[in-house]
This record gives structure tokens, sequence and C-alpha cells, in this order.
């Protein structure tokens, strides 16, 4: 347990939501784990243990509590305490890695052991990762039984269970009911009305996400409103939309494809956010509900991240102003790539216009009953495959889409939360047009690294030098350096507080001569393989 376990259960006494998901309670006189805000009667000291996740209660021998619902609880954090490969481990679990390849295949994933997995995950969860993906189906199973009028049979596949059966044993083994008598013994009025409400006649399934408050939805919107794609996406009225498409998004799944729109929008008296998403077959649903959390940074803990930062000069007054404020993910790692790349050099208005572009004619249409969201964006396969031409974009940078396109389409390369960032890194850098300042914001917003820093951002070294100089990207570093392993988020502060006219300078000193003439040299120079300017990143961060 990484708590202090006193800390843990002042937390259990006061109820305080801040610390929901970041710990459960093993009561051993009733056998039953709790969240932090559970309604029954706090129980003596003596008498509870703290586990880090609930896998590791339920591995324990404690059942979930029927009254708290851990499994409405805000994700574990998944860097928080954990070792870096513990951290992939989980996002690979969350992408049914485990289910379609068992501990092995995950293993081999990772580049370890079995056994030193199984070490790891006892060592920083207190569960083995069997458990630890049983907990993450039984919870969600339970999730749409209590949410939704699903049939049972596809609340099982939806959660990943490849038979009836073992889906039929594992809940009446977890929360001491079977499927039928959980959903009619336990779901009151007032949650039979709210999920007849949420779950409309059209086929239209929607889901709470919870979240650790607070959240800054409306800066989360800001944000991706000036990066939507037209046709793919679309930002109004406090609600995020946009087509999609899964392919392989179980491991029991058939080769079929899973396509649809979603809709999300913000229930803050709930502290959870409202995921409607069009009809698509039950076991595309949990990776639906999956890649939105990686979305919108809900397995993020703002508490932790706002210590580390409280004592910054910089960065202190900014998170106090914007406690909430998350780091934007992305739907796909490819589309990211993309779309980074499309914006090299110039406005983010500019590279939006080229997207929608690439989106018109490479991009295959969808019927939604809404015109303006008619596409999906294309894969990987038809960017490599299509016409590349007049999209108003140079030729080096066609050199480079197409290079990323057939690297994704022939799985040399992958852009996903679980993959691995030093291998990603390096593998990016190598193709032609990529260079650091875009690697990076790769990294920041596909593959959830909130370490990632790009060190040549211009508005990063002018914001922080608290003049017309900027500073050079070695001060930069230096600079940041207090900042780990929260970098991305301080990126995130740093590019709202200057694109609001925030001063948040100076923080350091003139640079010296010898580091004025090294920045000069810089300036001077091209990125990687000659393509992309470290000046682009001012316009398309």
């Amino acid at each position: 347990m990484t708590e202090d376990t006193e800390l843990c259960y002042r937390a259990l006494v006061s109820r305080d939501r801040r610390f929901d998901g970041r710990f459960f309670t093993g009561v051993r006189t009733t056998g039953i784990y709790c969240r932090p805000i559970c309604p029954a009667r706090t129980p003596r000291r003596e008498n509870v243990e703290f586990y880090p996740c609930a896998a590791a209660a339920e591995a324990a021998g404690y059942r979930p509590c029927l009254r708290c619902r851990p499994d409405s609880a805000p994700g574990t954090p998944e860097w928080n305490g954990t070792s870096a490969t513990v951290s992939r481990g989980l996002r690979l679990i969350q992408q049914g890695e485990l289910d379609e390849r068992g501990v092995s295949g995950l293993a081999a994933r990772l580049g370890i052991g079995e056994r030193h997995l199984s070490r790891l995950f006892e060592e920083h969860l207190g569960a083995a990762p069997v458990v630890v993906a049983q907990t993450r189906r039984a919870h969600f199973a339970r999730k749409l039984i209590e949410e939704t009028d699903l049939p049972m049979a596809d609340i099982a596949f939806a959660s990943g269970f490849g038979s009836i059966r073992r889906f039929n044993a594992l809940v009446r083994d977890r929360f001491g009911y079977p499927p039928t008598e959980l959903r009619g013994r336990w779901a009151t009025r007032r949650d039979r009305a709210s999920r007849a409400s949420r779950n409309l006649g059209d086929g239209t399934l929607t889901l709470r996400l919870p979240y650790r408050p607070p959240l800054d939805w409306e800066g989360a919107l800001a944000f991706l409103a000036k990066r939507t794609i037209p046709g793919v996406e679309r930002v109004g009225d406090g609600a995020y939309e946009r087509t999609f498409e899964l392919e392989g998004h179980s491991a029991t799944a058939s080769a079929d494809r899973a396509t649809g729109t979603f809709r999300v929008i913000h229930a803050e008296a709930e502290s959870c956010l409202l995921l409607s998403v069009s009809p698509i077959p039950a076991r595309a649903v949990l990776s639906v509900v999956e890649t939105v959390r990686h979305l919108f940074d809900l397995h993020a803990d703002p508490m932790v991240v706002s210590r580390h930062f409280a004592n910054d000069t910089v960065l202190g007054p900014l998170v106090s102003s914007t406690p909430g404020l998350r780091l934007p993910g992305s739907w796909d790692g490819f589309e990211l790539a993309i779309r980074a790349i499309l914006g090299q050099q110039i406005t983010v208005r500019a590279a939006t216009t080229i997207a929608g572009r690439l989106v018109d004619r490479m991009g295959r249409p969808v019927v939604t009953g809404d015109s303006s969201l008619s596409r999906l964006f294309p894969s990987a396969a038809e960017v490599a495959a299509g016409d590349l031409s007049g999209l108003g974009i140079p030729g080096s940078r066609i050199r480079a889409l197409r290079a990323l396109a057939e690297e994704v389409a022939e799985g040399r390369l992958t852009l996903d939360p679980a993959a691995d960032p030093a291998e990603t890194r390096a593998k990016l850098l190598a193709l032609p047009g990529i260079g650091p300042w875009t690697v990076e914001y790769i990294m920041m917003r596909a593959l959830r690294d909130p370490n990632a820093f790009p060190a040549g951002d211009i508005v990063l070294r002018k914001a922080l030098s608290g003049s017309d100089r900027a500073l050079s990207e070695r001060q930069l570093l230096s600079r940041a350096e207090p900042w780990r392993p929260w970098r991305a988020y301080a990126v995130l502060h740093l590019w709202r507080a200057s694109g609001t006219g925030r001063t948040v300078g100076p923080v350091s000193a003139t640079p010296s001569a010898s580091v004025r003439s090294t920045t000069k040299t810089r300036r001077r120079k091209t990125g990687t393989n000659g393509t992309e300017r470290k000046s682009h990143a001012q316009r398309t961060r």
C-alpha cells in the first residue's frame, strides 16, 4: 500500500472524495471492502486494512460493498506508486491483451518473464495480473448490470467473458449473487428510473465515467475544439462528439468492425462524464469506455499533481487557478500523429483545414443521421496507399505521412498508451520529417506519457524567460527537472497561461555568452531529417 495508513483512515473517517479510487478499505469483521466515501458506519481502526486497488482487496478475500459500489470508483491512477512496467501492463490489460494472449503473452509484450511480471504486480498492486483482469471484467459487468437494461448475454460479452457460464460464476463469486438477482435485488427505484432515462429506445447506451474532482471540463473542450477534424469530430453545447471505428477490440471478437458515434457531456454534480454510444456490438463497449477514459484523462489524480507543483514559483499559481486541468489524450494514436505532422510550421486552423481535406478524400462515409459527423478518419493502410497530392502540404510532409502510415499499417509501430515509450520515441525519430517536438507531442497525447516534454517548444522557452529572448533548450530542461514525473501537465498549464496572455516568467538569469552562442547555432538548424523547425511548436501546440 503506497499511501500512509493513518492518512487513509483519516480520509475514510471524513469521507474525503479526493481519495476516492486511490485506495480501498477492507473491513475484517464483515469481509467487505469499500471506497473511502462509503456512507456505511465507519469501522474501528483496528478492524480495517487498506489496499491500493480493488483487485488487491479481492485477492485478499474481501467482497465488494454493495452499497458504495467499488466498481463505480474512478480508476486507480496507473502510474501512482507503480513501476513503468506495471503501468504499461495495466494499460495492456485494459486493452484485453491478457484475455487474448494470457500471462505469457502479456509478459512477452512487456519484454519480461512471467515470474518477474507476477512479482511486479504483487509488489505494486498486491494482486496477480489474472486477478486484476478478472476484477476489471467483473466490475464492468456489474456496471452494465446496474446502469443498463442490456440482456445478460450481451453484458457477458461486452465485459470480455468468453462464455455466459464463466460470467455467471465470476459475478456470483465476487458479489455474492447471480447477475439477474444482483440487478433485481440491488437496483433501487431511483436507479431503475435513472437507468431507463439513460438508455434510449433507439439502442443508444449511456454510461457514467467517474473521475476525481476537480475537472476543468470547459478547458478540455476548448483545447479539443481548436483541433476538431471536420466530418469526424464536433465540440458544441458543452459536449464532445465523434465518429469511430474499432477493429480487433477484444480477444473473442470476430474480424468484423464496430462503427458508430459517441457523445460525452459533463455531469459535475455526480463527478462523472456521461458517455452516450450509438448501437454497436456488445464486445466493443468496453474498448470505447476505456478509450474515452484515456481521451479525457479520467485516470489522473489532480490532487497528486497539484501537490507536486504547489511550491513551484511558476506552476504553483497556475495550478491553483486551474486545479482540474487534464492532459487531453486521443481517440487513436495514428490519427493524432497524422494531425501533428500536418500541423508542422502552420497554424492550428490551417492544420485543421488540411486534416478535413484528408478525411474528405480518404475517409469512408458513415451514416449517423448528422451531416456534420459523416466520415471516419482513414486507417493507416488507407493513408499509405492513398493519393496525398493536392492537399496543400509540401512533398517532404507527404513523405513523412506516408512513412508513418506504412510503419503503422505493417505493425512495426504502435501508437497507443500501452506502447513502450523509449522504443516508440526511437522509431518515430527514425522516420523522415519527424523531429523531437512532434515526437514529444505524440508521446503526451497518444501514449499518455505524463513526463513527455517538448524542450524545443518556443512558447515554453519564451514564457519562462520573462523577456523577448527565449531560454535555451538546456536552460528549459534544467528548469523543468523538478517537474518530473508530471512535466506534460506543466506543459499544458504553461501553454494555457501563454494563450491567455498571462505572464509566468522570469524564472532564470540571463543566459551566459556561451549559452547564447549555442542557442543561436540551434536556431539556424532544422529539426530531425531537416524538415521540422522548432518554431512550428508555437503554431501547433
